[in-house]
């Protein structure tokens, strides 16, 4: 997110989805911080979630998983224990791969719009429809965090910069789409399960980004709800 500064149909469906849960349980680059021996609250969500032995025990094999896990997504502190933040990106994880192919089961986008970008803040999830038809997607956004809510609404795409910086924060927002003040899609070099969150703009992944680009126009619309867990 950012002021605005100027410089210068294919199903994607749960596939979307499943490739970056794949890569979530990958090696993490090696790391400083010290294990802790404790169990966590959540210890056997956690243990379940990573495919460890379900025993509500830390073991050191537990923690190393656990760490690398945190280490992939930017979870702090990331000394492999099993609180409250490390499953609540597990949790949403679960829950947005339970979506599979009908992200708009609950009818919340409206399908009277033609080409519309839906994004569901409850879910962290975000798709383009044309109709009912659904175009690409879903995929897992990265939205605004506590004070930086992306903001709800119908909304339309006003302005489009593939190479745009923000003002704000000197920090490239590439694939840039604006749709409400200075909130827009754009991709970003994080995961997008990253805690807490963006300053207002959805961020994507730069394969999907480009999705988005080549999808979308100026003047397309796009439909914010729902409400960011944590916010």
């Amino acid at each position: 997110m950012g002021d605005i500064r100027r410089r210068g149909a294919v199903v994607l469906g749960i596939t979307g989805l499943v490739a970056p849960l794949t890569l979530a349980l990958g090696a993490a680059p090696a790391q400083a911080a010290s294990c802790t021996t404790a169990a966590g609250p959540y210890q056997k969500k956690v243990e379940k979630f990573l495919g460890r032995p379900v025993d509500g025990r830390q073991s050191s094999a537990d923690c190393k998983a656990i760490q690398s896990f945190q280490n992939k997504h930017g979870i702090t502190p990331n000394i492999g224990y099993a609180g409250p933040v490390t499953w609540g990106v597990m949790d949403l994880m679960n829950k947005q791969k339970a979506v599979g192919n009908n992200p708009n089961r609950d009818g919340r986008c409206p399908v009277n719009k033609g080409r519309i970008a839906c994004v569901n803040l409850t879910l962290q999830l975000s798709w383009i429809q044309d109709g009912s038809r659904l175009v690409y997607g879903p995929v897992p956004v990265r939205t605004g965090r506590d004070g930086y809510e992306t903001r709800t609404g119908l909304k339309k795409i006003y302005w489009r910069d593939i190479d745009h910086v923000s003002s704000i924060y000197d920090v490239p927002m590439p694939y840039s789409q604006f749709f409400d003040g200075g909130q827009a899609f754009h991709s970003v070099g994080l995961s997008m399960w990253n805690p807490p969150g963006s300053h207002g703009c959805v961020n994507m992944t730069t394969t999907t980004a480009k999705k988005y680009w080549s999808l979308l126009k100026k003047g397309d619309d796009v439909f914010v709800y729902g409400r960011k867990p944590g916010t």
